[in-house]
Parts: C-alpha cells; sequence; structure tokens
C-alpha cells in the first residue's frame, strides 16, 4: 500500500500538466479526487499499521500558512451580517462564492498532497525519484510542445489544439508552459549536479574537461538530453519573463553556488557554463532565442497594458485591504474598478502578487510571501550548510525554481494553473524535505 501510494504520487506529478495544465475546473476537480483518495489510502494504512497519522515536525513550515490560507477562505465564504446582496440577503465576503468555492477545494488538495509527499518522500531515495517524477513531466511537454512547433500542419491530439507560433503544449497559455518546463529544468539540473564527483580528475584545463565530458557522456547522458530538450521547448514559447527569469535566476543561484557550495563538486563551474554555452547560445541559436529577444525590444509601457491593470488593481486592495474580495474573484472584481477598457479582457492580474492581494487580502498575501522567501533562504542555507550532495542539488534546483516564481509573477499569472501551482508546492516541500532528512538516510 504504502509503495502504491508513492507511485500514485509521482504519476499524478506527471499527469497535472496533461489535461490543459489543470487550468480548468474540471481539471482541478479530477485531481483533488485522485488526492482525496490517496489521503484515505494514507489513512487506512496509518491505523492498519499503527504507523504515525502526522508527517514530520518540519513540514509545519508549510503546512500552518496553507490552514491560514483555507481558514481565511472559509471566512470569506460565511455569510457576513450587514452585507446584503442585490437582492436584499445577507451575502458572504466573497462576491462569487462559487469561484472561491473551488479556490478552497484546490487550496485543501495542496494541503493534503503536501501532507502525503511530506510523510512518503521522506529518505533520499524516494526523493530523487520524485524529482525524477517532475522532470519526467517536463520532458514529455518539451517534446510534445516542440513536436506540434515544428509541425504547423498538425492539429494537438489533446483537445484539438490548432498550431500557434509560440509552444504550448497542453497548456492552455505558452506562459503557463514556460513557467512549468522552468521548473522542471531547475530540479533536473540540481538532481544532475548532485551526480558529480567531489573528487574530480585533475588541476588543469585538459583533465577537467574530460572530467566533465566523462558526466556528460556516462548515464547521466540521458539527463542531460531531457534538459536541452526543455530548454528547446522553453525558447519555444517565445516567453519574455519566461525565459528572461529562468536564466537570470539559474545565473544568479549559480554565482551563489561558485562561492558558498558546501564541498563544492569539482566540475560545478563547468558545468554550469556549458549550460550557458551549449543550451542559450548554441541551442538557442538554432530555435530561435532571437524571437524571444525581439520580443524583449519590442516590449514597452505604451503597446503593454499590464501595468494599467496593477494600477487600476490598488483601489480594490484599499477596499478589501483585510480579507479579499474572495478566492477566484479578480474577473468578478476588476470590472467594477476598471476606469476604462483595454486592449483584451483581463481576468487575471497579470501579477500573480496584485491578485493575491485582491483575492486575499493584504496579511494572507504577506504571509504565504514570508513562507516562500523562507523556502528560499533555507535552500541556500543548505547548500552551504549540507554534506550529502542529493540534498545540496535538489536545494539549487528549488532556490532556481523559487527565484524564477518570484521574478515571473511580477507579469503573470503562472500560479492560477493548477500544473504550476502543485507543482510548486512539491517543490517548496522539497526545499524543507532536503534541509531536515538525517544524513544517514542518503
Amino acid at each position: 500500500m504504502k509503495a502504491f501510494i508513492f507511485a500514485a504520487l509521482c504519476f499524478l506529478l506527471f499527469w497535472l500538466p496533461i489535461p490543459l495544465g489543470s487550468y480548468r475546473p474540471w481539471a482541478i476537480f479530477l485531481f483533488s479526487f485522485a488526492i482525496s483518495t490517496l489521503f484515505l489510502f494514507h489513512l487506512f494504512l496509518v491505523f492498519k499499521n499503527k504507523k504515525p497519522l502526522f508527517p514530520p515536525s518540519y513540514s509545519t513550515w508549510l503546512l500552518v500558512p496553507l490552514i491560514a490560507v483555507i481558514s481565511i477562505l472559509i471566512v470569506q465564504l460565511i455569510p457576513s451580517i450587514g452585507k446584503l446582496n442585490a437582492f436584499g440577503l445577507i451575502s458572504s465576503i466573497s462576491i462569487d462564492p462559487m469561484q472561491t468555492k473551488i479556490t478552497l477545494m484546490k487550496t485543501i488538495t495542496m494541503f493534503l498532497l503536501s501532507w502525503l509527499i511530506f510523510s512518503y518522500c521522506n529518505n533520499s531515495k524516494n526523493l530523487k525519484i520524485m524529482c525524477y517524477a517532475i522532470v519526467a513531466g517536463g520532458l514529455f511537454q518539451a517534446i510534445y510542445a516542440t513536436y506540434l512547433n515544428l509541425n504547423p500542419d498538425t492539429i494537438s491530439p489533446i483537445f484539438n489544439y490548432r498550431f500557434t507560433q509560440r509552444a504550448i503544449g497542453s497548456f492552455t497559455y505558452s506562459n503557463f508552459l514556460a513557467n512549468y518546463l522552468a521548473m522542471c529544468l531547475s530540479i533536473g539540473i540540481g538532481v544532475l549536479i548532485s551526480q558529480l564527483s567531489l573528487t574530480g580528475s585533475g588541476k588543469n584545463i585538459r583533465e577537467k574537461t574530460k572530467g566533465l565530458l566523462t558526466v556528460i557522456l556516462s548515464s547521466k547522458m540521458l539527463l542531460r538530453a531531457s534538459l536541452i530538450l526543455m530548454i528547446i521547448a522553453l525558447i519555444l514559447t517565445r516567453s519574455r519573463m519566461g525565459n528572461s527569469a529562468f536564466f537570470m535566476s539559474f545565473a544568479a543561484v549559480s554565482i551563489f553556488a561558485f562561492f558558498f557550495y558546501n564541498r563544492k563538486p569539482k566540475n560545478l563551474r563547468l558545468l554550469i557554463i556549458s549550460f550557458f554555452i551549449m543550451d542559450l547560445i548554441i541551442v538557442g541559436a538554432l530555435f530561435g532565442v532571437d524571437k524571444v529577444r525581439d520580443r524583449l525590444v519590442e516590449t514597452s509601457l505604451k503597446s503593454e497594458t499590464r501595468d494599467e491593470v496593477v494600477r487600476d488593481s490598488v483601489p480594490i486592495i484599499k477596499a478589501h485591504l483585510l480579507l479579499g474580495t474572495g478566492g477566484g474573484t479578480f474577473y468578478s472584481a476588476f470590472p467594477q474598478y476598471q476606469p476604462e477598457p483595454y486592449s483584451g479582457y483581463y481576468d487575471n492580474a497579470h501579477n500573480d502578487y496584485i491578485q493575491f492581494a485582491v483575492e486575499f487580502g493584504v496579511p494572507t498575501t504577506l504571509l504565504l510571501g514570508a513562507l516562500v522567501l523562507g523556502a528560499l533562504l533555507t535552500s541556500l542555507r543548505t547548500m552551504v550548510k549540507r554534506k550529502t550532495p542529493l540534498y545540496q542539488g535538489v536545494s539549487f534546483g528549488a532556490a532556481v525554481a523559487i527565484l524564477h516564481m518570484l521574478l515571473h509573477s511580477t507579469v503573470d499569472y503562472s500560479l492560477q494553473a493548477g500544473a504550476n501551482s502543485f507543482t510548486f508546492i512539491v517543490i517548496l516541500c522539497f526545499v524543507f524535505i532536503s534541509a531536515k532528512l538525517p544524513r544517514e538516510k542518503s
């Protein structure tokens, strides 16, 4: 039973992006049903074998904030005395209770998923397998998206989506795919770094290069090839911030690792340099990184209205400072404050910080921000303090993924897609697992 639950969790991580990035309510419902069923199996296993019901104590760093969000959503759904709707009936704080109920279901699922991850990803072997499950999900999306993008006459076999110039895979939006691929890439790079030798093969450039080639051409070549394919798909999304945020985050964490990584692998520097030379310059040139550059150059405040959406959302935040308008209600709240029509319909804020503040209120948004920043600092600390290569490597990848999400969320709403938000929650679980698992289990 225990092995079945763990295998099912890995499969669900792979499955998440396939049904339109789990962005539609029906896809969220299916995933929620699956996780709830696994949690019932977990309870059965606990009481049958008298195993510990609760996950390790370090899980509270993630579970407590999620409980706080669940509590806020429940409060938003409680009828508020003194607040009447258009029909003179007592209404809730949420201006769209149905959407808030969907958000509540999604958040409860995140809580149960985190509980299961902490309970079953409790040793280095399971941690590594689960990382590979995320990489496998990214690889599938990369191959699928690249094939469709390079064959414009092909209709997507999943939901019959037609060709778009920007790769979308099985997602509904190219920036969702870019964000998801960046997270999978980050974890894959972390696993690859964890497999580097600590001894090296020599001191001169020739011997170091030979050692690096040994790594690339060994059994790890499959993982390296997977990362290259994901880089290709990331570039083909033509996502400006998706690409920029990933390479900026990777560069920033790499520089940190150069100086502070504990027991630095001898080929770490050459491996990281190879990513920029081989992936960004060579692979990027072959698959159109110049088109991403052109989109960045052509971007201007005059042509973009996302900054105006942010500006016009501030009054909503001020009017609903503490509890927000209700989870999932941005699309309903924003038109009431929008002073003039824009070019396009904004059902999301294209800024997760603003959207969370609108829907959940400022205190809850700050709490979630503190959770993410705390996880980032924890991952950096693990790279500095721990000596187990796997935990350090996974923390490296998690730091890149978190920093990427922090940057990408300033101009997009990737966390609104279930595949992205659930995968991000799992990566946050990895941070605390890598920081706290005892060394003897590695």
